[in-house]
């Protein structure tokens, strides 16, 4: 028996029939942004979504694939002239040839475009033929999004977040060594400001390597272009009671200025305020196993990121003039597949515990937000083992290391956030009766079939959140 006409058949007819409006001029996109911090997988993820999205057969929870209204996929040149093509091809020949290795990660913006030839349904199904929609995927660093949190900072106050922070992390110590031979009130020298911004940023490679997620200014992990030039040749000092013209802190925070001027603010509007809809990534699994302080230091850096979106939904005809705003946001903890899926309720409710503040922020905006645990190549299986007279949830995968075969136990995740934030919040040195271990795997040797993706965990999902509804 048909249904009755529902309020979701009248919104996409309206929907449908604005977008046959527009469609004389353009072909409606969605552009959307993929991001997170360093090792969260970002090019994982858009290499096996990009090639499940052409080959569905691994799709069953994107609604549309499910129901056929996808005709076809295909690639096209993106309409950024300027910027870098994301390397589709030979990211996915790394996950799936015959020795497959992880690709290399992000290092610039990059840009793909996906096209969908869709089948019309709902009630002006009949009168249309097939539809196209264009779907730009947006890769940025993840070093690069943490400096979004800088563009309302003032260079004294990041100067002593930033001191207050590493006073006691012995990744510091040789940035604090240098900083104590450093009279800040001197006039400015260029060696000496030289020295002090090498010295901090071999600090944030330190800390970045040991789990922390405060690496700002996140240009200093990646420079590119801009290695050498005075807008990367600042560090942090505490504040004197004068600042006098000339002196090194006055000429530290002019660098700082232009730092936010000419690199953040452009990478903001080019690019970040573009954004459609967003994918944030978090490996909330290395946090957790690098202990209380890192997991305290994402959640924080997770909430100064995400400030800086611009979430809610905006009516078509301002749509039509270029206004912008982040209508729909995920926020997705990866590498589920080191863990047994009994375990990822529990990972997705820490992931949406983490970001619970900005999530707060964005649904008060009126943002479409969702928390979930995702592989998006899944590199493991499950594999239950007995281990002194106990039961365990266990994974078994190939090593990254030796390439050897071997069988991964990670500890039992918390059913209640508030036990992995609640020391974190307090500063805790570690996890009190638990250890959260963390294993680097490959990725798994494939033997695709025709129409099949690489295989994952919740991709489909993640997909049909972002952008079933115009599918």
């Amino acid at each position: 028996m048909r249904r009755g006409l529902g309020i979701s058949d009248i919104t996409g007819a309206v929907g449908h029939a604005i977008e046959g409006l527009v469609q004389p001029f353009s072909d409606p996109v969605v552009r959307l942004g993929v991001t997170g911090l360093s090792r969260a997988g970002k090019t994982v993820f858009i290499t096996s979504l990009v090639a499940n999205l052409m080959d569905r057969g691994r799709m069953p929870g994107l609604r549309a694939a499910a129901e056929g209204r996808i005709l076809s996929a295909f690639l096209q040149p993106q309409p950024d002239d300027t910027v870098p093509r994301f390397d589709f091809e030979t990211h996915l020949a790394a996950l799936t040839g015959p020795a497959p290795h992880w690709p290399e990660s992000t290092r610039a913006v990059s840009e793909l475009r996906l096209s969908f030839r869709l089948r019309e349904t709902g009630i002006f199904g009949g009168m249309r033929g097939p539809r196209t929609l264009h779907l730009d995927i947006v890769d940025y660093p993840g070093e690069w999004l943490l400096d979004l949190g800088l563009m309302d900072r003032s260079y004294a106050d990041w100067a002593a977040e930033v001191l207050g922070r590493i006073e006691t992390r012995a990744e510091a110590a040789g940035f604090r060594a240098a900083l104590a031979g450093t009279d800040a009130l001197t006039p400015h020298d260029e060696p000496r400001a030289k020295a002090l911004a090498e010295a901090f940023a071999h600090y944030l490679q330190a800390a970045r390597a040991a789990g922390y997620s405060d690496c700002t200014p996140g240009r200093f992990l990646l420079p590119g272009e801009l290695a050498g030039s005075p807008a990367l040749t600042f560090a942090p000092l505490p504040k004197p009671a004068t600042t006098p013209r000339g002196s090194l802190w006055r000429e530290m925070e002019r660098r700082f200025e232009a730092y936010k001027a000419k690199v953040v603010t452009p990478f903001f509007r080019d690019h970040f305020a573009r954004i459609d809809r967003q994918v944030v990534l978090v490996d909330a699994l290395g946090a957790i196993h690098s202990g209380p302080k890192a997991v305290e230091d994402m959640r924080q850096a997770m909430a100064e990121i995400l400030a800086a979106f611009r979430p809610g939904t905006v009516g078509w005809l301002a749509s039509l003039i270029g206004v912008r705003r982040v209508s729909r946001i995920l926020f997705a903890a990866t590498k589920a597949d080191h863990l047994h899926h009994s375990q990822h309720t529990k990972l997705t409710a820490i992931m949406a515990a983490m970001v619970r503040e900005a999530k707060d922020r964005a649904d008060f905006a009126g943002a479409d937000t969702a928390a979930m645990s995702i592989a998006a190549l899944r590199a493991t299986v499950e594999e239950t083992v007995s281990h002194e007279g106990r039961t365990l949830d266990c994974v078994r995968g190939r090593l990254l290391a030796t390439g050897k075969e071997a069988t991964f136990y990670p500890g039992d995740l918390p059913q209640n956030p508030a036990d992995i934030l609640v020391p974190a919040r307090a500063g805790a040195e570690g996890w009190l009766g638990e250890d959260y271990k963390v294993m680097t795997f490959a990725p798994a040797r494939l033997a695709l079939k025709p129409g099949e993706g690489p295989p994952h965990i919740r991709l489909d999902r993640a997909a049909e959140f972002l952008i079933g509804d115009r599918l």
